[in-house]
């Protein structure tokens, strides 16, 4: 196994990791924020991809593409709180039917199942051809590392407003918000587009990086996030105590997780296990508050012996 090999890819991994780190703030603001583990970002991320593609394929500025990609991510991320809210369908099964439902969207989108983009005939703003050698300002890594710090900029000025507030109370207690005036119906439909939109800027990005955008690309994406969201928490929780912090701690998540990947395919492990391993690493890492608090908490001593 040579060392050099792990090194040169690193800064792939980093990129990778920044541009799911879009991805994993989305899935924090629903699974942290809401309370609601919303499976929609399976299909969303995907959504981001086909309709960023295909609007560049049609002649459109990156920018504009990436700007209806987010919308349209909004988009599928108010159907999903329209199913929860207005039908009374469970968040986790509305977010299961909007994702299968996506899954013809995206097809129809691209017409196929695959659609790819050369990044010598058009002006993509990130590819894996410009993290080494292309001057600093089109730097994939610079350029997505920019997007997040502004990203948690606006987002934190958002959730400190009235509205932002009002729906951080609607994930934390919505029988109490209700008791105080707020809507928690239209907050969770907000906080689901918001989400979505991340996830779908996420997609057109990686769409972009990758040069093509599959109907499959987002499957298992769920995982993948909240593996950024509980290994951010798990490495940097006690020294991110600021929401916009935290944030920044969920992206730094989604890098480390893609370390461990680029160090799991280094070490020659079958790559057909990733997808059971991120599942596992999920799952312990959902598991050390329960373990905490059942076997290594001290008992309380009432006796006042």
């Amino acid at each position: 196994m040579n060392i050099m090999n792990l090194i040169n890819a690193m800064p792939g991994a980093v990129a990778q990791g920044l541009i799911w780190g879009i991805m994993a703030i989305g899935v924090y603001i629903t699974f942290r924020v809401l309370d609601i583990a919303d499976l929609t970002v399976d299909g969303t991320l995907c959504t981001g991809g086909a309709v960023c593609i295909m609007m560049m394929q049609s002649g459109q500025n990156v920018w504009v593409s990436m700007g209806v990609a987010l919308a349209a991510g909004m988009l599928a991320g108010m159907v999903t709180g329209l199913l929860h809210t207005f039908m009374g369908i469970p968040a986790i099964l509305a977010g299961i039917l909007t994702q299968l439902g996506l899954y013809s969207v995206n097809l129809k989108i691209m017409g196929k199942a695959n659609q790819a983009i050369n990044v010598d005939k058009f002006d993509l703003l990130v590819s894996l051809r410009y993290i080494k050698g292309v001057p600093f300002y089109k730097n994939t890594i610079l350029l997505v590392a920019v997007q997040i710090v502004l990203l948690i900029v606006v987002l934190y000025w958002f959730f400190g407003t009235e509205l932002g507030c009002s729906l951080r109370a609607t994930g934390c207690n919505d029988k109490m918000a209700r008791a105080q005036g707020i809507n928690t119906d239209f907050n969770r439909v907000l906080g689901l587009m918001i989400s979505n939109g991340l996830v779908a800027l996420s997609g057109a990005l990686l769409g972009q990086y990758q040069g093509f955008a599959d109907v499959n690309m987002g499957r298992g994406a769920i995982v993948i996030g909240l593996a950024a969201v509980i290994i951010g928490e798990a490495v940097f929780g006690k020294v991110f105590r600021n929401f916009g912090f935290r944030l920044l701690a969920v992206a730094l998540g989604s890098i480390i997780y893609y370390f461990v990947l680029q160090i799991v395919i280094w070490l020659g492990i079958d790559t057909d296990l990733l997808k059971l391993l991120s599942a596992a690493v999920v799952a312990v890492f959902l598991a050390i508050p329960t373990w905490k608090s059942r076997y290594f908490s001290k008992p309380v001593n009432k006796g006042g012996a």
